[in-house]
């Protein structure tokens, strides 16, 4: 199977809500990965697969992340451990479907670290709609950007505490604008 390398790359424009909360507004730009396009099969689409270990998503922090229109509070950082990001291209149309796995890891003045939060969800170009949350993606356009979607459920993290200020279990909803070039 002959294969191509193509590049993702996040932007400043993205955001990530959980549970019940307002959206943090959140700057991944800087992140991104280098992957493999597989040839175009029978239906128009192409393989894709980032390898996990290359992939750099920047942590959500006071650098990166606003709250309410306030930067996050300096101290408090959630890091992002992808454990896998794959999927599917179809450069007609531009539609894109990525599964991502990942390990959301909150940490406060390093004196705190709470327990992982496993994120499982398909990140789309289309509409995603979970029992709280919804968008819209959309697909590439002629200048190699893109919006990607996707709704997570969000078991509790076994920590009491950040599970009742959570409201876990629940879900979650993230919204990444991308650069995206075959």
């Amino acid at each position: 199977m002959t294969q191509a390398a193509c590049s993702l790359r996040t932007l400043a424009d993205c955001s990530l809500a959980i549970a019940a909360y307002p959206p943090f507004l959140y700057d991944a730009s800087g992140g991104g990965a280098v992957g493999q396009l597989a040839a175009v099969d029978a239906d128009g689409e192409q393989a894709l697969h980032f390898d996990p270990a290359g992939l750099l998503i920047p942590s959500l922090s006071w650098r990166t992340g606003r709250f309410l229109g306030l930067p996050i509070p300096p101290g408090l950082e959630i890091a992002i451990i992808p454990e896998r990001l794959e999927g599917s291209f179809h450069a007609t149309t531009g539609a894109m479907t990525l599964r991502f796995d990942a390990r959301f890891r909150l940490s406060a003045l390093g004196l705190y670290r709470a327990p992982d939060l496993l994120v499982a969800t398909t990140l789309s170009t289309g509409p995603v709609q979970g029992r709280r949350h919804r968008g819209q993606g959309r697909p590439l356009d002629a200048a190699g950007r893109m919006v990607l979607v996707g709704v997570a459920p969000i078991a509790p993290s076994g920590d009491p505490l950040l599970d009742r200020f959570l409201g876990l279990p629940d879900e979650a909803l993230a919204r990444l604008s991308c650069r995206f070039t075959a």
